[in-house]
Order: structure tokens, then sequence, then C-alpha cells
């Protein structure tokens, strides 16, 4: 008896050491992804679902504009087996992408590294001096995350080949929930008149959005920089909030309020709601997916607008 329970306890113990092997394996063959910050990574784990593992450099909330990676960053993008970015000079700030790239080896025209907003028509910035520089905020107008997905599910399946039906039903799944959406925010924002379709924020991160929506757009500043939220940027949009009576401001959940609450106690007009741009919501919060996100700006605008 005693000779038994030692043999079933040794099969036991045999048995864990192969599951947990089998387990860390199983770990092991998932794609490794880097994104450059999370509205990336969410869109990229839609479409790749269980067969990635992914990491995002810029975290959750944070400004990816001008992001200085971390040891841990550089040591995820050397092991990455694919690289997602936006381009549009999004991570263009101190050149830290293109630093991140050579130093973890991933450079040169066959790097695994693709570019998310390939494809979108882009616009400009209108700052003087700045007329050349592109608007990296594409995705605030959802034909262009459809885009996004078209492009994470053709990379994926680049670097794995193998997996190519699975990521193309997961994107034609995806990307269908992205157009119902995209459809019903037309139809919604149809039913308000045009000249109330006005929408003032910190940044001028909307210019997709308005052109996509049909609305007029104002901000503090145009671009997130080191110079932003200066008395004259704060007294231009207080002239512009004058002249047209807007009733309602919005203030972006990546960004310092204070700007914008100085300007609502100027003029006397409300802070209506916040907004996502550079960032989606952390997790549990209403904005914590790329569809989450852009149904909550739709929802938010929809209720202080009409």
């Amino acid at each position: 008896m005693k000779r038994t329970m030692k043999l079933l306890a040794v099969c036991l113990l045999f048995s864990f050491v192969l599951f947990a092997c089998s387990k860390k394996d199983s770990e092991h063959d998932k794609l490794q992804v880097v994104t450059t910050y999370s509205i990336l990574y969410d869109i990229v784990k839609e479409v790749g679902g269980d067969l990635v593992d992914i990491h995002s450099l810029a975290p959750v909330g944070s400004n990816p504009h001008e992001y200085d990676p971390l040891p841990k960053d550089i040591q995820k993008t050397t092991d990455a087996d694919i690289v997602f970015y936006n381009g549009l000079n999004l991570e263009a700030g101190n050149s830290w992408f293109e630093k991140l790239i050579e130093t973890a080896g991933k450079s040169g025209k066959d790097g695994p590294v693709f570019k998310m907003s390939e494809g979108v028509s882009p616009m400009h910035l209108t700052t003087k001096g700045k007329e050349k520089e592109e608007d990296p905020h594409a995705w605030l107008d959802i034909r262009n995350g459809i885009k996004y997905a078209e492009n994470a599910r053709d990379g994926l399946i680049k670097v794995d080949p193998e997996h190519k039906k699975q990521y193309q039903q997961n994107a034609d799944t995806y990307i269908q929930k992205l157009e119902n959406l995209h459809n019903e925010a037309i139809d919604e924002f149809n039913k308000i008149p045009k000249e109330k379709r006005f929408l003032i924020t910190s940044e001028g991160a909307f210019k997709y959005f308005s052109k996509a929506y049909d609305f007029e757009a104002g901000y503090i500043w145009e671009i997130n920089s080191e110079n932003q939220g200066t008395p004259e940027q704060v007294t231009q949009v207080v002239d512009l909030i004058n002249k047209k009576q807007l009733p309602v401001l919005f203030v972006e959940t990546s960004l310092d309020p204070r700007s914008m609450e100085a300007v609502s106690k100027e003029t006397g007009v409300p802070i209506g709601g916040k907004l996502y741009t550079d960032s989606i919501g952390k997790p549990g919060e209403e904005g914590d997916t790329y569809f989450k996100m852009m149904k909550w700006n739709i929802d938010t605008l929809l209720k202080n607008i009409k």
C-alpha cells in the first residue's frame, strides 16, 4: 500500500511538472508584441486575441507625444517579435522611438516594425511654422481606427502566417463593430443643428474627428509640447468662446485640467465632461478600450451639446 501511495505521489508530481512546463511553453508560444501607447495596444489585442502577449510602452493615462523609455521597455522591444507604432509624428518628440528601435536592434527595412496609420490621409498642424507637421490623432476618426485594425491584422499575419485565419476572423468581427459605431455617430450627430456642433478642448486633437462628424473645433494649444497653456493661448481661446457664445467646454482625461479650469473660470462656461484622446481609460473605467473610449466621447458630446 505504501509503495502504491509513493508511486501515485511520484506520478502526480511528474504530471504537475509536465503541466507547468506545458503552460510555460504555451505562454512562450504567444507572439511577443510591443506597441507605443495604449490605444494601439487595445486595437492589436482585439485583432491578436489569445495569440499575442502585448506590452505598451507609454502606460495607460500617459502622454505618448514625448515618452522616456524605461530599461524594461528596451528589453521588451529587443525581445519583441513585432512592434507597432502610430506614425504621423506622434512618437517624434525627442526622437525617443527612433532611438529605442535602433537600440533594440529593430531598425532597418526588414525590421518587424509596422506603422498603424499606414493608408491614413494625414491632416496637418495650422500653427505658424508647423504647417508641414502632421497631426497624429488620426484614430479619433473611427474610419481611421478601422485602418489601424487592418494594419494590425496585416502585420500580425506577415510575422505569424500560421495563424492567418484567426487574425482575419478577429479583425473582421472587430471592424464590423467599429463600422456600426461610426454609422451610429453620424446618425446621432446629424440630429444636432450644424451651428451647435462646436468642440473646445485643451489640445487641438480633434481635427480628424471634426472632419468625420462635421464639427468645428477650438483649443487652448494645438499639440502637446513643452509650450502649452500660455497666457496668450488662454486669451485666444477665451476670445473665441465669447465670440461664438459657446455653452460648454471639455477636458481630456490624459491632460492636466488646470488650463481648461482657468478658461472656464474666465468665461463662466462650465466644463461638461472629460474626453479620451491620447489614451484609453484605466481598467474598469468607462473608456478602457478603444471602442469604449470612442463611444464615451460620442455619448458625452451628444449629452452636452444637445
